[in-house]
């Protein structure tokens, strides 16, 4: 993949340039509504004094630390807040990378592609384990990949590309693994609001040393612009944590925590099940139209994204524009995303367009 220039951009870039309309499904950027308590807690923090405009701890706002950790039932100590996911990734990685034996990172294939984009700037080696056709981890896979120079594994779940959801039995297996061969579980559990299937199980459940969940209100709070993610860390990493994070980003914005904070304690739970809901429709339209479109597919069981096949039409980036200039619909080239999908492509269902490309889609190639 370019990361000077990568694919997700190229698509989209590509998709607005176009002559005719075109259902992007790029993105995974939510079209609902943040929590209302959200905007309310911006506009309440628009008139505090002035010292509320300035650095927040770099930890992360205490209240907030405090939030999160009470939502897990861990230590506030071990929560720092992030400015996204991502970067809750990136510090986790490269302090795991430091503290543990080795220099090579264990990736699905196939993997979110910004996971091996990180690597090679940490210079670690990437090795990927296959999921299975419907995207699960294998465990025993992992174990017959991992070595002495095994430093990290990282894992997504709900999965995105694959919408897999890895149950108690694989987390539990990934973190004995991770202990017995003096390695870290880096657990990215930022879809986890979007759990189809009822079998999500947090890393968080398992008491080890040797596992780090990051996390981030991106994708539940729909406001992936706004970059609060977080990190649960062990003991043993806070210090380097804390001071990698400090030196990278030096603080979260503590207007978008302090609204974070807000929907937190405000936003009843009907939230995420509404959203939950809108994406399970979303997920049966759509795959009802790969259906009539005679295409394999993925079925989510987590997350908003759908995986599929259309025979002779490989997921190139030359098929993803051509896709766009015939069809009117934008995905994502499956050949970003790992060895194992470069027959398909991925469709992001967040776009209240999902009716109009799931008939684009299933008039083209029915």
């Amino acid at each position: 993949m370019d990361y000077d220039r990568p694919v997700f951009f190229r698509v989209m870039q590509y998709a607005a340039a176009a002559d005719r309309d075109v259902v992007d499904m790029v993105s995974g950027n939510p079209d609902w509504a943040p929590p209302e308590a959200l905007r309310e807690g911006l506009r309440e923090f628009a008139d505090r004094d002035p010292e509320a405009f300035q650095y927040s701890a770099s930890e992360g706002d205490r209240p907030l630390r405090e939030a999160i950790a009470e939502r897990h039932a861990v230590d506030t100590e071990s929560v720092f807040v992030t400015n996204g996911t991502a970067e809750a990734n990136h510090v986790t990685t490269a302090c795991a990378l430091d503290a543990y034996p080795g220099n090579e990172v264990l990736l699905t294939d196939p993997v979110y592609p910004y996971y091996a984009g990180r690597n090679d700037l940490l210079k670690a080696e990437s090795r990927y384990v296959e999921a299975d056709t419907d995207g699960h981890l294998d465990p025993d896979r992992v174990a017959e990949a991992m070595s002495d120079e095994t430093a990290v594994v990282v894992v997504n779940s709900p999965n995105n590309p694959t919408g897999a959801v890895y149950g108690e039995p694989t987390k539990r297996a990934l973190v004995d693994l991770c202990e017995e061969h003096d390695a870290c579980l880096v657990s990215d559990e930022v879809y986890d609001a979007f759990d189809h299937s009822g079998r999500f199980t947090s890393a968080l459940e398992f008491d080890s040393s040797n596992r780090v969940v990051t996390n981030g209100f991106s994708k539940s709070m729909a406001i992936t612009g706004l970059r609060v993610g977080y990190c649960v860390v062990p003991e043993h990493l806070q210090d380097a944590v804390r001071t990698r994070h400090m030196l990278t980003t030096i603080a979260a914005s503590r207007p978008a925590q302090a609204a974070v904070l807000r929907a937190m304690r405000e936003t009843p739970d009907s939230y995420d099940e509404t959203n939950r809901r809108l994406v399970e429709e979303r997920i049966e339209t759509f795959t009802a139209a790969l259906d009539e479109a005679g295409a394999d597919y993925t079925s989510p069981e987590g997350a908003f994204y759908v995986l599929a096949r259309f025979e002779g039409f490989p997921g190139t980036l030359e098929n993803v524009e051509r896709l766009v200039d015939e069809a009117g619909v934008a995905g994502m080239p499956g050949e970003a995303f790992g060895a194992s999908r470069t027959e398909w492509l991925r469709f992001a269902l967040v776009t209240p367009r999902v009716d109009d490309a799931a008939a684009r889609l299933a008039d083209y190639f029915g």
